[in-house]
């Protein structure tokens, strides 16, 4: 069975360690390529984008493939949206792993809001130390704000990217604990925390290390995610693959469809 798993999280790295030598199925593991140096997989791995819904559409039914799993970032909407419509057009099954959002939690402080430009507006106007955990990308939005010391924690450099101008970056990647950052934090006197909601275990120690420190967290809200059948991590991917495989009609082509 082919399986294309849309990938860049840890819940996708999880499903090809699974996957990684199972002889039922033939599967491989798409990255976006934002990150420079992404971590050695077991499968074999493509990078890059498809070229949208129809580039997508097209490499589904040249690789003949039989079932795709979105385990994407939940703030990685748009390959979502084009997974689902393109696996529809298809009739190719698809299933989505959808890690749980953070809950607020007696002792946040969190502030709500809906984009990274919007972060930087709820940050007002007062200089203050800002710690951006945030994907590069978003880092241009607090240009915006020049009047705040930024300290942003990101895997690589942020590139041609508009920057506010009194930033430093920390280059570094989880999974962290509470204790090394509500030191981080103290260290660096952060009376702001911006963050996204990305669920998950691996970079939750800060909202630990912000409520024990009674820091605010500008908290970015999760986009409207589009997805196929819902799944709650790697292990319940690999028994809906299973139950697939038992289901499947004998092999065709899609390089027909």
């Amino acid at each position: 069975m082919r399986i294309l798993i849309l990938g860049g999280t840890t819940e996708a790295s999880e499903l090809a360690r699974l996957l990684a030598g199972d002889d039922r199925f033939a599967a491989t593991l798409s990255l976006a390529g934002r990150t420079a140096a992404p971590r050695p997989q077991p499968l074999p791995t493509r990078i890059g984008g498809f070229g949208g819904i129809a580039g997508l559409e097209a490499w589904l039914r040249d690789h003949a493939i039989d079932a795709v799993i979105d385990a994407t970032h939940p703030y990685a909407d748009q390959i979502s949206r084009h997974a689902v419509a393109a696996c529809h057009a298809l009739s190719v099954p698809l299933a989505s792993i959808r890690r749980a959002a953070w809950q607020r939690q007696a002792g946040d402080r969190w502030i709500e809001v809906g984009s990274a430009d919007d972060a930087a507006s709820a940050l007002g106007t007062d200089p203050a130390r800002v710690f951006l955990s945030l994907g590069r990308l978003e880092l241009a939005a607090f240009a915006a704000a020049p009047q705040h010391h930024y300290v942003a924690r990101t895997i690589d450099p942020p590139g041609d990217v508009a920057l506010p101008p009194d930033i430093r970056f920390v280059h570094d990647r989880g999974p962290f604990d509470e204790p090394t950052e509500q030191a981080f934090l103290t260290q660096e006197r952060i009376a702001f925390v911006v963050s996204k909601n990305s669920g998950g275990a691996a970079t939750y120690p800060k909202i630990a290390a912000a409520r024990r420190l009674a820091i605010p967290v500008v908290m970015i809200a999760r986009p409207d995610k589009p997805h196929g059948i819902a799944l709650d991590g790697a292990r319940a991917a690999l028994q809906w693959l299973e139950a697939q495989l038992v289901h499947a009609p004998p092999s065709t082509s899609r390089r027909s469809v």
